[in-house]
This record gives C-alpha cells, structure tokens and sequence, in this order.
C-alpha cells in the first residue's frame, strides 16, 4: 500500500524508523464550570422548551391582628399568596465526529480509534464546560454596560455596548419585554432614569458578544443628559447582578492599570451572597478563576497576612489556594477574557458562585432503545453519549466514532427573595452568584 493512497491527514503518520509508535497527549483545558450545575433529568414529551417555576415565600406579618374585626368567618385575617417566577430551560443537540478507516489506521504509528475516542470525549467535556460557563456568565453580566457613543446634547436613546439585562422585566412572574407599560428603572453616570426601550444593532459590536452580548440602543422616557452619558460612563439596571470592581470603579470601561483581585474584594462578594441567603457547597462558596488572576492573591497583603499565621498551611510552597475563609478557589483555563476595544485593556473575571446558580437539563431520551433500537454502540459518561457506528461504505472499512449531547443550561433567577421577605436581600434578578472584574 502506497502512502500516497490513504487521506492526506493520514499520510503524515506513516514514516519509517524513528517515530514513537504512539500519540503524545496536546494541551487542554482545565475545566469546572459545568460541576456547579444542578443535573436535572429532562422528560421526553415535553417540548423542546421547559418552562420551571419556583415559588417564593411570604412577607413575614409583624403586625397583631385587630381583637375588633375578629367578627366575620374570616376572623379579620385576609388571604396571602405567595409570588412565583419562572424561568426557561431550551433544549438543543450537540456532538462531534471522526471518520475512521479501519484498513489505513492498521499502518498507523499508534490506535487511531482510542486516540479519536479520546480527543472526542475531551471535546465533549470542553464543549459542554464552556456552555455552562457562557450561560452563567451572560446572566450575571447583564444589565451591566456602558456608553460607546457619548452624548453632544441631552437625547431619550443612548448606544451601549450591551442591551442584555435591559430587554425584559417580570410580570407577574413572567420575563416580560420592558415598555411604557413595563418600564425598567436604569442608573446612566449619576442619575436615574426610566427606561422604555430597547433595540439590538443588526450588526453585534459588543465587547462581551463571545458571552453573549448584544450591542444596542436604550430609548429613556425623558431626555439623558451630557454629563451623564459620556463615553465609557456605566449603565446599571435597578435589579442588575452584582459585579464588584476594584476601587469602586462604576463600569468595566473605566478599570484602569493597578485594578487588580483582592482579599477584600473576594470577602465583599461572599458576603453579598451571605445577606442574599444563598446556600454554599458544604460549608463552602466556589470562586473560579484563571491562574494570573489567583496570583494576584499572592501580592494581597491582606492575603499574606492571614496566610502566614495559617499553621500547617502550603498555600507559598505548592502556589495554590484550596480554601479560605468559606471560600474554595478554583483555576480553570475557561476563565473568559476579553481585550476591551474602548481602552485596550485586558479585562479578567472571576465570578463567586453559591449553590443553584446554574442548572443543567438533560433529556433522557438520549439512546432511548425504542428510539435507537441497537443501542449496543452506545456509551453514557457524565451524561455524553458516545457512539460508534458500523461502516456502511462498500467496502465496509470506514467507521464513524461521535459524541451527543442533548439538553441545555439556564440561570434561574430569584425575584421573589426580596427585601421584603429577607431584609439584607438584594433587588437582583440574579443571585446566586457575583462577578469580580480586574485587570
């Protein structure tokens, strides 16, 4: 057999004498995003949408009952009823493949067939990691943005980088698409205004369009004026996710050299998620981050000085942190990065997370065996369905090796956990976690 005969991608394995008669392992992603999510199994027969809804509490009474209308059937007491919101969980497909031919791959320097099994299910883990992380981080970036186009005289329409977090409102428990009648109250520079509108551009230029941005225009009942609406100055919803800055800067553009993760700012998050009265894993929140961002720990002084008291800690000899003070970091290489076009800078994220901040739907009508009668080809890891199908050319030599995923990740909100049913709560929509911008 001629190298000349095989696929060209092939043709580069086949040599003589001196190659090593296996695959080295390339470079990849250290993942874990996905592991904060809540499995929840998806019914077959239920639409390629699911609506869920959660039921809030009701506002605690601290006022006594009048001993004068305790007259009627009802004693003087009126019925309550508790708020519900809902949220929406889409279901969608994804999957990989590699052809395989069986005759070629035996001239190969290794296995071909365990090597692509290997690969396709890394693929798989790192595709299904990043959807969880690009869900929960389009969820708590949201109604968080900034001018692109500073205003030259006061106007009701403002172009911002992102209108998302600004498109809808809960009505009746539903997200309902903000209008006169369903207005937004939004925070432009210094000043608040009420919001009516919002318009996405046919062509997305948004600095966060790879997590989910949408680049628009937000039209204001009244007029916003020139001092508020300078470029770069920040644009916040009344119920926006918290995001924490260092020094207190109001909007990612205005982050400047020397903003970096702190102590401080770490603590200011757990404790946001503590008055919001969001559960933690086991005694624990989770922060993930990349790598440059946990060093910056390291030059914290407030972080040296309470890990050089720590007995028996190895946080300076191994350069990891595993927990401290309620909250276990996690590195990961899908922490999102983003050069912001408006300054140049490279904006880094750390986000803090307490438990139910994501929610993975998987359909269990994945490999039904009524569905796919020979079900024999079917592997199930982690909720993956890899498969491998028999060769149908005529030579019967080329085989199919996939992975499947159907299912689909949402960020539920808690609207209904306000400062009227636990007083230290915030206005957020969105909860159960906090997002920490540096440089």
């Amino acid at each position: 057999m001629s190298i000349e005969s095989l696929p060209p991608p092939l043709q580069p394995l086949i040599q003589e004498h001196y190659l090593d008669h296996y695959f080295e392992d390339s470079l990849h992603s250290k993942l874990g995003f996905r592991a904060i999510a809540d499995r929840e199994p998806i019914a077959v027969g239920i639409g390629e949408t699911v609506t869920k809804t959660r039921a809030g509490l009701l506002v605690p009474t601290t006022m006594p009952l009048d001993p004068g209308t305790n007259l009627a059937l009802d004693n003087g007491v009126t019925a309550e009823a508790w708020a519900i919101e809902q949220y929406t969980l889409a279901i969608n497909t994804y999957g990989a493949t590699i052809d395989l031919n069986r005759e070629t791959s035996q001239v190969a320097i290794g296995d071909l067939f365990l090597t692509n099994a290997s690969k396709l299910g890394l693929h798989a883990l790192q595709s299904l990691d990043r959807l969880a992380r690009n869900a929960l981080f389009a969820a708590y970036l949201g109604g968080n943005s900034f001018v692109t186009i500073g205003l030259s005289t006061a106007a009701t329409t403002l172009q911002v980088d992102s209108v998302v977090g600004f498109e809808t409102v809960p009505v009746n428990g539903t997200m309902t698409t903000v209008s006169n009648v369903n207005p937004m109250t939004v925070t432009v520079g210094a000043t608040v205004y009420t919001l009516t509108g919002t318009t996405r551009d046919a062509a997305n230029v948004s600095s966060l369009a790879a997590l989910g941005g949408a680049s628009g225009t937000l039209t204001f009942a009244s007029a916003v004026a020139v001092s508020d609406a300078a470029l770069g100055a920040g644009v916040v919803s009344a119920t926006a996710p918290s995001i924490l800055r260092p020094n207190g800067r109001a909007a990612t553009s205005q982050l400047v050299d020397g903003d970096r993760l702190s102590l401080q700012l770490v603590l200011a998050a757990v404790a946001r998620l503590r008055d919001d009265a969001v559960p933690d894993f086991d005694g624990d929140y989770h922060c993930y981050l990349d790598n440059a961002t946990l060093l910056d720990l390291f030059q914290d002084p407030d972080f040296k000085h309470l890990y050089s008291g720590s007995a028996g800690s190895d946080a300076f000899r191994t350069g990891q942190v595993i927990k401290l003070l309620g909250v276990a970091f996690v590195t990961t290489t899908e922490a999102p990065q983003q050069t912001l076009a408006l300054t140049g800078k490279r904006i880094r994220r750390a986000i803090v997370c307490g438990r139910g901040a994501l929610i993975e739907g998987d359909f269990e009508g994945l490999g039904r065996s009524d569905l796919e009668p020979d079900t024999r080809s079917h592997q199930f890891i982690d909720g993956i369905c890899l498969l491998l199908r028999k060769p149908l050319d005529r030579f019967q030599e080329i085989i199919a090796q996939t992975w499947k995923w159907r299912g689909g990740f949402c960020v539920p909100t808690d609207i209904t956990a306000n400062p009227a049913v636990i007083p230290t709560a915030s206005r957020s929509y969105w909860k159960r976690a906090v997002v920490i911008e540096c440089l």
